[in-house]
């Protein structure tokens, strides 16, 4: 079985009275019988308290390793906050939109790192939720950390409270809870059907898990399986049943399955049923459902396929720019044989077109994966990342094509332009225009509104706080694209 590192101990032959002493070094970490630690409520806390603990954590973070990437990233945030919080003090109630974002920043940075930041990102989720209780954001910080922590049930509450809060989930919250919650019936399941299979196990479900667990491995490696089989099933009981972190659960089951294949010379046809829930309530967890696994029946397309798209058609890609946003070329826009827009992209007809045929993003943004297009070019340089962006954002029936992985990442994998000589991350639009100007099919290949965001941004309002690239990666861009124009004006530039 695949299995994630666990504190539960295991039978390792003649080495048992260092898995008994694990066990029992353990102990603390097992959930009471009155249920899980951390709950759905928040611990009203003020912010100046909150602002201590996160001091006394940067301290601890320069103090300790400075490799590990996320650590670096939150000590960047806790300095950010330290900033703000020196320019303007805590005021005697309540504290300012800036304090209050730089605290939430602090916040996503500590649960992405896991371990012991995952407690303060609680106590910051409790001070934001203490300030603003219908601050979405708050809770969604909140339902994650809970759900790291593996305080499932109130994960679910948190999720279902920011649900009641927003009525556009770009973030597929919606999707998570459906996972968590059909998860949570597999686990059920597997836990009533190890009870069937093992009656006597009812005995031990109401001692303490982790020394009914040592017992259990005890006689399994002395061989008296009869006796420690109601005691491995009676801790599994146990933990399932007092709400404890649910990692502990699944790796404990791993556990126990590996010793029962084990036992049965590798033989694990008797176990279909358990292996089955148990494999159910993983994939679920990490995993949310999809509801049409072919997405309303997309083809995916390669690089050749693409080309045979555009071939001989005339191409513009819209900016999101102020100065489109204000001018009146969306009857212009629409004339093209295909319009091509970029992630955030505001439809507003006179200024902007209404077309659009191919929306091109990254697979980090949420915006637009809803309207319908003919194509749509997602980018990422990670692959797992991006495939798991594909899986949870794209919507059935939304396109006809998408960009398979081949097109993934345009400028570095089909261009073989490297970190040297092109430093920046590739943006979606640069990407794009790269991507068709190396295709070279297109007799007109225009540049609407492309003024670098010199005119500010035109997006959809939850994107407007999206801050823009550099301006020395805005700097590469245009001098590439200027030195490939064959003409331009103050709104548009042609490469042919």
């Amino acid at each position: 079985m695949t299995k994630a590192r666990s504190l539960w101990p295991r039978w390792r032959g003649g080495k048992y009275a260092k898995a008994t002493k694990a066990a029992k070094s353990t102990k603390s970490a097992a959930v009471p019988p009155g249920g899980p630690t951390h709950g759905a409520r928040i611990s009203p806390t003020a912010p100046a308290d909150c602002l201590r603990a996160c001091a006394l954590h940067s301290e601890r973070l320069v103090a300790g390793d400075g490799d590990d990437r996320r650590r670096t990233e939150l000590a960047g945030k806790l300095r950010q906050l330290t900033a703000v919080h020196t320019a303007a003090p805590l005021p005697a109630s309540g504290m300012g939109a800036e304090l209050f974002d730089a605290l939430l920043g602090v916040g996503t940075k500590a649960m992405e790192c896991g371990g012991d930041e995952l407690k303060l990102a609680l106590l910051i989720s409790d001070t934001v939720l203490t300030e603003r209780g219908n601050s979405r954001a708050g809770w969604r910080l909140r339902a994650r950390t809970l759900e790291a922590l593996g305080d499932e049930a109130a994960a679910v509450e948190a999720y279902d409270r920011y649900l009641t809060l927003t009525s556009d989930d770009t973030y597929g919250v919606a999707s998570r809870l459906a996972g968590l919650r059909i998860a949570a019936r597999s686990q059920e399941e597997m836990l009533q059907l190890l009870a069937r299979e093992c009656p006597r196990a009812e005995e031990f479900s109401a001692a303490p898990a982790t020394d009914v667990w040592a017992e259990g491995l005890e006689l399994h490696g002395r061989g008296d399986r009869e006796q420690a089989e109601p005691r491995l099933v009676g801790a599994l009981l146990a933990l399932g049943r007092g709400g404890g972190p649910v990692p502990e659960l699944q790796n404990a089951v791993g556990h126990y399955l590996d010793l029962r294949i084990e036992a049965a010379g590798g033989d694990a046809s008797e176990l279909s049923g358990l292996i089955g829930l148990y494999a159910e309530q993983r994939r679920n967890r990490m995993r949310p459902p999809v509801v049409d696994p072919t997405f309303g029946g997309v083809d995916w397309i390669s690089l050749g396929e693409l080309r045979n798209l555009i071939a001989g058609r005339s191409v513009c890609l819209v900016a999101n720019s102020q100065s489109l946003g204000a001018g009146t070329l969306g009857p212009e826009i629409d004339a093209y044989d295909l319009v091509v827009r970029f992630s955030s992209y505001r439809i507003d007809a006179a200024a902007t077109g209404a077309r659009t045929d191919i929306h091109a993003t990254s697979h980090e943004h949420h915006f637009n994966w809803d309207r319908k297009v003919t194509t749509r070019l997602v980018f990422g340089g990670a692959s797992d990342e991006w495939r798991y962006a594909l899986r949870e954002r794209l919507v059935p029936g939304a396109q006809r094509y998408v960009a398979d992985d081949s097109l993934r990442w345009p400028l570095r994998h089909i261009g073989g332009v490297d970190w040297d000589a092109w430093p920046s991350v590739p943006t979606s639009g640069f990407n794009t225009l790269w991507l068709l100007d190396f295709l070279d099919v297109s007799p007109t290949l225009d540049l609407i509104g492309f003024d670098f965001y010199e005119s500010g941004v035109h997006r959809l309002p939850g994107a407007m706080r999206i801050p823009v690239t550099s301006e020395r990666e805005r700097a590469s861009e245009k001098a590439w694209v200027m030195e490939r124009a064959q003409s331009v004006t103050d709104m548009r530039i042609s490469l042919r």
